[in-house]
C-alpha cells in the first residue's frame, strides 16, 4: 500500500490524448488540501495550451471515495491557531480553481464512483461530464457542521428543478446516481464495471460524448420523485421558518417525506441554515463568477463564528454527533448577523 504522507496528494499527468488526474488520499476519503488544489491548478494551466491534451479526466483514487470534500478538520485547526490566512488561502485558491474547471474549454470528464461531497463536487461539477457509477453517493451537508454549501454550490444548486436544490442545500441529503441523472448533477450514469473502459477510450482520444453514450446505463426510477412535490410545496416558503412551519403541517396531516425532512432539519446549525438559504436566494441572479465571489465573503468570516468549530468538534473529533449551536434557535439568528456574512471585503476580494 503507498504510504500517504510521501505521495503526492493530487498525481496530475498526461496519459495518450488525456491530461489525468487522481485524487490520490484514498485513507481520507482524498480530502483536498491545498497541495492539491495547487497541483491541480498547475497542471490545468499548462494543458489548456497543449494540443496533445485534447481532453481532461478526473478520479479518486480506492473504491470508497471520488473525494468526499476539503481537508476541513486541518482548516478548522488553523482557525483554532490563529492562521486564518492558512484557511482563507485554501478557500481563496479552491474557488479559483472551481472557476478554471468551470470555463475549462476542453472536455472535463469527472469519473465519480463513490462519496462526491463538499470540495468534491467543486472539482467535479463544473466540468462538461460528470460520470456517475453505480457507488455514486452525492451530498452538500455543510449545514451539519456550522459551514454552508460552497464550492460554486450557490450557482448551481438555485438552478436544479423545482426547490430541490435547496433542500439538498438545507438538509444535507445524500442521493444517488438515479436522483443526480434526473436532476442533472450527472450527466451520465454507467456501470461501475465500465469505469476502466471508459478511462481507458478517453486517453485513447476516443470521442467522450460517443464513449459515454456507448456505456450509459439506466439507473432506474429517481427516489426523489416520491418527495418532489412536498420539496416543491415546502421549500417555496419565503424563510427557514416557514419552511419549518409548512412541513410541520404536512406531517401532521401524514406526508412521511414532511417527517423526514422536518427530522433532518431540526439537527443543523440555525445559523447555517439561515446563512445558506440567503446564499441560494442571493445565487439564483448570480452569474458564476459573482457566486464565488459571494461564496468568498461568506467564507471569509466563518472562522469568526461559534458553529463552525462545534459542528466539526460534534461530527469529525469528539463523533457525539451533540452539537451544542449558538445562537441554539432559529428564532435567535438576526438579520442582521447574516447580512454581516455578504459585506464587501475591500482590497480581499476573491480576483477572478
Amino acid at each position: 500500500m503507498t504510504d500517504e504522507t510521501d505521495a503526492p496528494d493530487a498525481l496530475c499527468r498526461i496519459d495518450g490524448a488525456a491530461g489525468v488526474i487522481t485524487l490520490n488520499r484514498p485513507r481520507a476519503l482524498n480530502a483536498l488540501t491545498l497541495d492539491a488544489v495547487r497541483a491541480m491548478r498547475a497542471a490545468l494551466d499548462a494543458w489548456v495550451h497543449d494540443p496533445a491534451v485534447t481532453r481532461v479526466i478526473i478520479e479518486g483514487a480506492g473504491e470508497k471515495a471520488f473525494c468526499a470534500g476539503g481537508d476541513i478538520r486541518r482548516l478548522v485547526e488553523a482557525g483554532k491557531a490563529g492562521r486564518r490566512e492558512e484557511a482563507h488561502a485554501f478557500w481563496r485558491e479552491e474557488y479559483e480553481l472551481n472557476a478554471l474547471i468551470q470555463a475549462f474549454p476542453k472536455p472535463y470528464v469527472a469519473l465519480i464512483d463513490g462519496i462526491v461531497m463538499g470540495g468534491g463536487v467543486g472539482v467535479s461539477l463544473h466540468g462538461s461530464h460528470r460520470v456517475a457509477g453505480e457507488r455514486y453517493l452525492f451530498a452538500m451537508p455543510e449545514v451539519g457542521i456550522g459551514f454552508f454549501p460552497d464550492v460554486g454550490a450557490s450557482h448551481v444548486l438555485p438552478r436544479l428543478p423545482g426547490r430541490t436544490g435547496l433542500w439538498l442545500a438545507l438538509t444535507g441529503s445524500r442521493i444517488g446516481p438515479a436522483d443526480a441523472l434526473a436532476m442533472g448533477l450527472a450527466t451520465h450514469s454507467v456501470e461501475s464495471a465500465a469505469m476502466p473502459a471508459i478511462r481507458a477510450g478517453l486517453i485513447a482520444g476516443e470521442d467522450p460524448d460517443a464513449l459515454l453514450e456507448r456505456h450509459r446505463r439506466d439507473p432506474g426510477p429517481a427516489p426523489i420523485e416520491a418527495k418532489a412535490a412536498t420539496i416543491d410545496a415546502c421549500f417555496a416558503e419565503g424563510s427557514v421558518e416557514a419552511i419549518h412551519a409548512a412541513l410541520e403541517r404536512m406531517a401532521a396531516g401524514g406526508d412521511s417525506p414532511a417527517v423526514e425532512i422536518r427530522d433532518a432539519l431540526a439537527t443543523k446549525s440555525p445559523t447555517s441554515l439561515k446563512l445558506t438559504f440567503e446564499q441560494m436566494r442571493r445565487g439564483a441572479d448570480l452569474p458564476f463568477a459573482e457566486a464565488m465571489r459571494m461564496e468568498y465573503r461568506i467564507v471569509s468570516r466563518i472562522l469568526d463564528g461559534h458553529d463552525f468549530y462545534e459542528g466539526v468538534r460534534a461530527v469529525l473529533v469528539d463523533k457525539d454527533h451533540a452539537p451544542r449551536w449558538s445562537p441554539p434557535r432559529l428564532e435567535d439568528v438576526t438579520p442582521e448577523a447574516i447580512e454581516a456574512y455578504f459585506a464587501p471585503l475591500g482590497d480581499d476580494e476573491l480576483v477572478l
